[in-house]
């Protein structure tokens, strides 16, 4: 049923219409075992992408394989790969279950495939129900269906998550962790870092159709770094004897407090009480994730700032390999705890009064 790894391989990929370069020498690969997370904002060449690789157009220069091989070659391509696009293609009278024996016969797949997916994407009891009167969570889930019905050893999925409420967010990143946990491969895109940060492992970040970043995701965590604002009596003698301790990047905030990198809250205190300065407080923050997302996408579609808007103060550079295109990281609070909540597990039935993702009760 699988033939091959299951890699996917996208290797100097360019797409033009026209004078419009939607991709431009884009390259990366997503490996059997893991689910990769493929990002940048609207209109960064995300779907362009995803429709060269299963071959629904042409690329104007390099490949994109699915076990070294393009789309059109795999033979029955749905055994192998299984993918969502859109979650439109659906006939608004015709019930979730006729839908997918529709896609199943045409595929070469037993009818009783469909009851099965179903199951798997926790819609057994609206098997009956016609598709038209569907939630856009309730469609994404019988989109998600369809793309399984080949029992496919790759997943490509575009903006999975959309129209899902938070359970049905949590119960999609379950379901696709325990996919790729059967050594099947995961490519999954999204314009928002924080939908798939739980999920992914691995992330392709582009923007105006370029790689941005391409690699692990503890990578980009790990080029966090925190900072230390401090608020002492004397903010110039305590950069100096900072200074003098070996500590040496510090520097002035607007509101008159002094920003410490590279140092713990612990060794500042100790460099303040052998000069004898007083502090009033330290707060430690960290660098945000998503504002570093952001960074690196940013300046694509950049609106004009409105008028006696300026400019955010205290960007801090950031080390590694993951570099800021323009400036470093905006800093904040450490965001609240999310909301927790006994979620259903793939192929679980819905108890009474519960919904699937996005359906309205």
């Amino acid at each position: 049923m699988h033939d091959g790894s299951g890699r996917i391989a996208v290797q100097n990929l360019t797409k033009q219409f026209g004078a419009v370069t939607a991709v431009q020498n884009l390259s990366f690969t997503v490996e059997p075992g893991s689910v990769t997370g493929f990002l940048g904002p609207n209109g960064a060449g995300k779907t362009t992408t995803l429709r060269m690789l299963l071959g629904l157009v042409r690329p104007t220069a390099g490949t994109a394989t699915i076990n070294g091989r393009q789309h059109h070659e795999l033979g029955n391509p749905a055994r192998i790969v299984g993918s969502v696009l859109d979650n439109g293609s659906f006939h608004p009278k015709r019930s979730a279950r006729d839908h997918l024996r529709v896609y199943a016969a045409a595929i070469g797949v037993p009818d009783q495939r469909a009851d099965e997916v179903l199951g798997l994407v926790g819609l057994s009891p609206a098997a009956d129900r016609k598709a038209g009167g569907f939630s856009l969570g309730m469609r994404q889930r019988l989109a998600l269906a369809t793309a399984l019905l080949g029992d496919p050893q790759v997943l490509v999925l575009d903006e999975p998550a959309n129209g899902l409420d938070p359970e049905g967010i949590a119960w999609l990143r379950t379901f696709l962790r325990s996919f790729a946990a059967q050594g099947r491969t995961v490519l999954v895109s999204s314009h928002l870092l924080s939908e798939v940060e739980q999920t992914i492992d691995q992330v392709v970040i582009v923007s105006a159709g370029m790689t941005r970043y391409f690699g692990p995701l503890e990578n980009l965590r790990q080029s966090q770094r925190s900072r230390v604002l401090v608020q002492p009596a004397d903010a110039s003698a305590l950069a100096t004897a900072l200074r003098e301790a070996g500590i040496t990047e510090v520097e002035p905030t607007p509101d008159g407090r002094v920003a410490v990198s590279g140092a713990t809250v612990q060794q500042i205190g100790d460099v303040a009480a052998k000069a004898s300065i007083a502090v009033y407080g330290m707060e430690e923050q960290k660098a945000d994730l998503e504002q570093l997302f952001f960074q690196l996408t940013s300046g694509q579609y950049s609106g004009a700032p409105l008028p006696g808007q300026y400019a955010a103060q205290g960007n801090w550079a950031q080390p590694g390999a993951a570099q800021p295109m323009q400036s470093g990281p905006q800093y904040q609070q450490a965001p609240p705890q999310p909301y927790q909540q006994n979620y259903q597990q793939p192929g679980q039935q819905p108890q009474p009064n519960q919904g699937w993702g996005g359906q309205q009760q």
